[in-house]
């Protein structure tokens, strides 16, 4: 980034040698002093006026913002950087002329807003940063939830917009750059990561912004080096409480240190990396298969994660079969599990994926069902072998009554319904004996949770596998 000290001092120093040459004209020499005034405004303007809209410019908000910190009141404010929302979608409805009108109109009506001692600085295009007194904030924040824009136009007579936003409380800042990392630090996770419309800088989000530089960056090195490493969760059968298969979890290895998934997975999935994952993922687990064949132990069914990342992927069936026929394991023992995707495009790239694994005699599950595109849709259009049934439907034994009975009655419904269309069920995060008592009455025989097993390592699994022999 520029150096912004040196230039906002450049820029001073030339408007206080317009002060200064202004103070030595005399008084009765009006033009020339008009002449210096216009000049003066017209250097403030070039400087700290955006061209479009009447807004100012980022050169401003360092500016500002480096004043506020040398005069010791800098504490006083909350900075935050904001985009309006689809407003692409704006200038393409009413062109851009309107969109601008409209678009001026916002950043007016929001300067105002902020008082004499705020300010509404253009970024680029539709991104804005805000700097404004702490008493301010409630209004910002509801200004910027949504704010009612009147236009005219034939079909149209009002139109909300809203934005993404990273607010700052400012404690302490050593520069206006300091500050306006830290709000784009919080507007990036909530519009990208997170997808919400707004979040505040805190140290958490700091070290959790830092946490995700560092495993993109130690990513590559890690999967040659085979830090990842595939624990099996074991899968069993009720009625007979028999290992009958197994759910392939990732953990990470690193320096001695066994991180968790939270830590790394939902960075992975923020890029094409996890895609790398899980790929390296299967052809482990058809690794340790392949093992388990020749040195003559029984094989049971694996399912291995496929992230909704994978959509993208015109190719996907064929790298999954590259990958399972490299290792000669048959297809029947591998599961793929598909998380229930969210809008009805990938909707369409799901239903296409599955019917391919299921022509290739792979098993596949859906996973989180009931939070996605729609439920009743993804049973009755896919052809899936398994459905899992998420530990939130299980009834939790907590004192709430109402909450447990309205529990088993959705679980009744999920496993009946699954049933009828001839899918396997199996309830994952089941932790106590009355879950298990209410699954088998409801003719749910297929479990996964901490009451059987842990995530297990290659070698202890391995010993499950050997107590069915």
């Amino acid at each position: 980034m520029r150096n912004m000290d040196s230039y906002a001092s450049t820029v001073n120093e030339c408007l206080n040698r317009i002060d200064t040459v202004m103070t030595h004209v005399p008084q009765e020499s009006k033009e020339v002093q008009e002449n210096l005034q216009e000049l003066r405004e017209m250097v403030h303007k070039l400087t700290f006026r955006a061209d479009s809209i009447d807004v100012y410019s980022l050169n401003y908000f360092f500016k500002d913002v480096d004043e506020k910190i040398s005069s010791g009141c800098v504490a006083d404010y909350v900075a935050c950087r904001f985009d309006l929302r689809r407003f692409s979608v704006v200038n393409h409805q009413f062109g851009r002329e309107m969109g601008t009108k409209i678009l001026n109109e916002y950043i007016v009506r929001l300067q105002k807003g902020l008082g004499v001692d705020g300010c509404v600085c253009r970024i680029h295009g539709d991104t804005f940063a805000i700097f404004f007194k702490k008493e301010r904030l409630s209004y910002v924040m509801e200004y910027l939830s949504g704010a009612t824009i009147e236009i005219e136009q034939q079909y149209w007579k009002k139109i909300t917009l809203r934005t993404h936003a990273g607010y700052y409380e400012i404690l302490d800042g050593k520069s206006a750059e300091e500050i306006m990392d830290r709000i784009g630090m919080a507007w990036n996770t909530a519009k990208y990561v997170q997808r919400v419309p707004y979040l505040f800088f805190t140290e958490e989000l700091m070290e959790a912004v830092e946490n995700e530089k560092w495993v993109e960056n130690v990513f590559e090195d890690a999967i040659k080096n085979e830090e990842f490493l595939v624990y099996y969760q074991p899968k069993v059968k009720l009625k007979k409480y028999r290992l009958s298969g197994a759910e392939a979890l990732c953990r990470w290895k690193h320096d001695g240190e066994l991180i968790m998934p939270y830590r790394f997975i939902p960075v992975l999935e923020q890029s094409n990396l996890i895609c790398e994952l899980d790929f390296y993922m299967l052809e482990h687990v058809c690794r340790d298969m392949s093992r388990w064949l020749k040195e003559g132990r029984p094989l049971v069914r694996v399912s291995v994660n496929m992230s909704r990342v994978h959509l993208g992927d015109a190719n996907l069936v064929e790298h999954i079969l590259e990958i399972v026929d490299n290792y000669k394991i048959p297809h029947s023992y591998i599961e793929l599990e598909l998380t229930e995707t969210m809008t009805e495009v990938d909707f369409r790239e799901l239903k296409q994926v599955v019917i391919a694994l299921r022509m290739q005699g792979f098993s596949v599950a859906v996973d989180d069902f009931g939070v996605g595109y729609s439920s009743l849709n993804l049973l009755r259009e896919m052809p899936w072998k398994v459905l899992k049934i998420d530990k939130g439907f299980l009834p939790e034994g907590s004192g709430d009554e109402d909450a447990d009975t309205q529990k088993k009655v959705m679980l009744k419904h999920i496993i009946g319904m699954a049933q009828n269309l001839g899918l396997e069920c199996i309830a994952e995060g089941v932790e106590t004996v009355e879950q298990i008592t209410i699954l088998k009455e409801n003719n749910c025989y297929l479990a996964q949770g901490y009451l059987f097993d842990r995530p297990l390592p290659v070698d202890v699994f391995e010993e499950r596998l050997d107590a069915l022999a």
